[in-house]
């Protein structure tokens, strides 16, 4: 396909999500299968440019000079690549697929640099007054393509072993900041999952800043630890490495479908894991050595890897978020022992769903260890976590 033809078809595609606004790989995936002529390099090159556009919305519609509402998927296209420095009559040729010339309305162009500050680093205006204390340059860092990186499997090789065994195929790595177990693919991240370390459970995709939450879990071999909010599974894993195959690790997910891939990833890592069912998380009241809270959140730190999650986040979604936030860590710090520690969790940049939260449930009984506040400029996404403890004496 010629880039004018990708660009058609990113179009579609936007266009699509536009009207609809579904979650945004699931029309992706829909293009793909009506269209089983495109490559994989074609299909690859497609998708970068609907996220691209997507993360970018709100700047691509200013450079554009059109109106949010009512915009289409060449308005994205068009946009992005002026707030790009790029010229778009290269693209809109008009040309056998691909999309057509510029009209005179269209060659109208607007100054970024005069945005405000939710357009020019894209987000919606009503997330200002929660952003206020987030520096530009971190929200500009959530408008780019996430790297990708992956947790090393102590329990099956070094750091310096898995890097070999990618290298084999063709994937190059380099050590990724912020713990001694994560890996960043800087070539072939798409051999990765087919790849012979990942089949055999020597690593695991995981951003370097979660694997650097997960690691305050304070989870030593022979403990009783669950995974509250355990979702894919991702820190289930990491955790179950820590424990080094020895104590009990208890699994829930309100939502048991997310857990579905599970078994499966836990078998290639070589790992046992035990799910409880909602019923039955009151008989585990006070018997948790270490609970782990991941809870929901605005995913406002993950914002690069989901950017269509932050067009349907809404304020009244947060206020619920925030309810259930404060729910879940009440019913973490039940199920520990007098002596447990909970570790609650987010991808969120948002005070109100971190530091607020475990404030407000952190009073006479319970009380703050430590906590660590990461943002993109570390190196990964943006995560909050906080380990607690009960007062004694």
């Amino acid at each position: 396909m010629t880039p004018a033809a990708r660009a058609q078809a990113a179009i579609s595609i936007l266009d699509d999500w536009l009207s609809e606004k579904a979650q945004l790989d699931r029309k992706l995936a829909a293009w793909g299968r009506r269209n089983r002529y495109a490559g994989s390099k074609d299909r690859h090159a497609i998708a970068d440019l609907v996220w691209d556009a997507v993360r970018c919305k709100r700047s691509a519609l200013w450079s554009a000079n059109v109106a949010e509402e009512g915009a289409r998927g060449r308005d994205l296209i068009r946009g992005r690549l002026i707030s790009r420095g790029e010229d778009p009559s290269e693209v809109f040729t008009g040309e056998r697929y691909g999309p057509a010339v510029l009209t005179d309305e269209e060659q109208h162009e607007r100054d970024l640099g005069v945005a405000p500050r939710a357009v020019r680093l894209d987000y919606p205006d009503w997330l200002d007054p929660h952003l206020v204390d987030v520096p530009d340059t971190e929200l500009d860092l959530l408008r780019v393509r996430a790297p990708l990186d992956l947790r090393v499997n102590a329990l099956k090789a070094t750091r310096s072993e898995a890097a070999k065994s990618l290298e084999q195929d063709q994937i190059e790595t380099a050590p990724a900041p912020l713990t001694p177990l994560a890996l960043r693919v800087t070539t072939g991240e798409r051999r990765v999952r087919q790849s012979a370390a990942y089949l055999n459970g020597l690593v695991e995709i995981q951003d370097s800043a979660s694997q650097a939450i997960v690691a305050m879990a304070p989870c030593t071999p022979g403990t009783t630890v669950l995974d509250l909010c355990c979702g894919g599974g991702g820190k289930t894993l990491a955790l179950a490495a820590m424990m080094q195959g020895s104590g009990r690790l208890l699994t829930h997910d309100i939502d048991t479908g997310r857990m579905a891939d599970l078994p499966s990833r836990a078998a290639r890592a070589g790992i046992s894991f035990e799910p409880v069912e909602t019923k039955d998380l009151s008989e585990l009241s006070g018997q948790c050595d270490v609970v782990v809270a991941d809870v929901p959140c605005s995913g406002t730190g993950a914002w690069r890897r989901t950017p269509d999650a932050k067009w349907r986040l809404t304020a009244a979604r947060l206020i619920e978020l925030r309810v259930k936030q404060k729910e879940i860590l009440l019913q973490a710090q039940e199920l520990a022992k007098p002596s447990g520690k909970v570790l609650y969790s987010t991808c969120s940049l948002l005070a109100c769903e971190n530091a607020e939260i475990v404030q407000d449930a952190c009073t006479t009984a319970w009380q703050i260890e430590r906590t660590l506040t990461l943002r993109p400029s570390d190196g990964g996404d943006g995560f909050f976590g906080a380990l607690m403890s009960r007062v004694t004496g």
